[in-house]
């Protein structure tokens, strides 16, 4: 009698998330616990800054037939010629890689929190600028770990309908004005995993 050969399904990968900061970092853990995200998060994938480190957690991701990812924010490249260049060319290489999700936001990430409770995409010169509007809504908002790491600022930002709004603004201002964010496309992603 033959034997019968096993069929073996292969699940698409846990995406690993990488990002810049402790913001990044606290933003996706609290995600994940209050939405249920199936995502990684690894605090060696955060605080890296530069294209280059970027681009080396991208790797490493990939290496082990992962799905990476990445957020950051791109005011550094309209200061900072040589570090525009490099998030360009970062850009382009992952542009059409299926197992790479870049999620870049001018000024910073806090502009996509504002996102859930404004409807603009004026300038924002600075992250610092966008960080002050934001404290409107998020009166006791600071980049420390020790405001970070509480899950009830996430909690309320996201609370009655307002992550899918920002998602939808996000997505209709696209990357053409002053400022723009597509971390809106991580969170439909972790949403739809």
């Amino acid at each position: 009698m033959a034997r019968k050969a096993s069929i073996r399904i292969k699940k698409s990968p846990i995406p690993t998330l990488i990002g810049a900061g402790i913001t990044e970092q606290w933003y996706f853990k609290h995600l994940k616990t209050l939405k249920d995200y199936r995502v990684k998060i690894r605090p060696r994938f955060f605080g890296t800054e530069t294209a280059n480190g970027i681009a080396k957690r991208i790797e490493e991701v990939l290496q082990n037939d992962g799905f990476a990812i990445c957020v950051f924010d791109a005011d550094v490249s309209t200061w900072n010629e040589l570090e525009l260049k490099k998030w360009n060319a970062l850009r382009r290489k992952y542009k059409d890689n299926p197992s790479v999700l870049l999620c870049d936001s001018l000024p910073s990430i806090e502009y996509w929190f504002l996102l859930h409770y404004e409807n603009t995409n004026r300038f924002f010169g600075t992250s610092r600028a966008v960080g002050e509007e934001l404290k409107k809504f998020i009166s006791q908002y600071d980049k420390t770990e020790q405001f970070l790491q509480n899950p009830k600022w996430v909690a309320d930002m996201i609370g009655e309908g307002r992550m899918e709004e920002a998602c939808n603004r996000a997505e209709m201002f696209g990357v053409e004005g002053e400022s723009y964010t597509n971390v809106y496309k991580a969170v439909k992603l972790m949403g739809n995993k």
